[in-house]
C-alpha cells in the first residue's frame, strides 16, 4: 500500500500516530532511562501534542473541499514551524553551549514564580542544561531527531493537503 496514495484522512491519522508515538518515546526516555528533559525538551513535548492535535482533528473531519484541506495544511504548518523553531534553539545551543554553562531554575519553579512571557523568554534563553546532550541515536542528539521529525511531518501533512485528488 503506497502511502503517498492514501486518503486525506489516512494521511493525518498516520502523522497523528507519529506525533503521539515521539511523545511516548520521549516519556519512555525520560522514565525508564533516566534523561530529565530540559525545559526546551518540554517546548518541544507542547509542540508534538499541538501538531498531533491539529493532524488528529484534520483527519477526523475530512473534508472533501480542497480549500478546508488546505487550511488543515496550513494549521499543522504552524504547530510544526513552532515546533521547528524550539528545535532548532535547541540544536542551537547544543552546538555552541553557553561559555559559563549555569543551570536554571527546574521548569516547575519557573512556572510558578514566573508569568508566561517571561517564562517564554527565560526558557528560549536556554541554560547549560539544554547544551548538554545525553542521548544520541545514528549521531544526532534528541533536539536533532525532533527537528527532523518536525521538518518531516510538516511536508507529509502539507502534501496531503495540497496534492490533488
Amino acid at each position: 500500500m503506497n502511502p503517498f496514495r492514501w486518503s486525506f484522512r489516512l494521511q493525518m491519522l498516520a502523522g497523528a500516530v507519529v506525533c503521539f508515538a515521539l511523545i511516548g518515546f520521549a516519556i519512555y526516555s525520560q522514565f525508564a532511562w533516566g534523561l530529565e528533559p530540559c525545559p526546551l525538551c518540554i517546548f518541544q513535548r507542547i509542540a508534538f501534542a499541538a501538531l498531533g492535535l491539529v493532524l488528529l482533528l484534520a483527519g477526523l473531519h475530512a473534508p472533501h473541499a480542497a480549500g478546508a484541506r488546505r487550511t488543515w495544511g496550513v494549521l499543522a504548518l504552524a504547530a510544526a514551524a513552532a515546533g521547528i523553531g524550539v528545535a532548532s534553539r535547541h540544536v542551537w545551543l547544543q552546538m555552541f553551549p553557553p561559555e559559563i554553562p549555569a543551570c536554571g531554575a527546574p521548569f516547575a519553579f519557573m512556572r510558578e514564580t514566573m508569568d508566561t512571557p517571561s517564562l517564554v523568554r527565560q526558557v528560549l534563553i536556554g541554560t547549560g542544561d539544554c547544551g548538554t546532550v545525553d542521548w544520541t541515536f545514528l549521531g544526532l542528539s534528541m533536539p536533532w531527531w525532533s527537528l527532523v521529525w518536525f521538518v518531516l511531518l510538516a511536508a507529509w501533512a502539507l502534501f496531503a493537503a495540497f496534492r490533488r485528488r
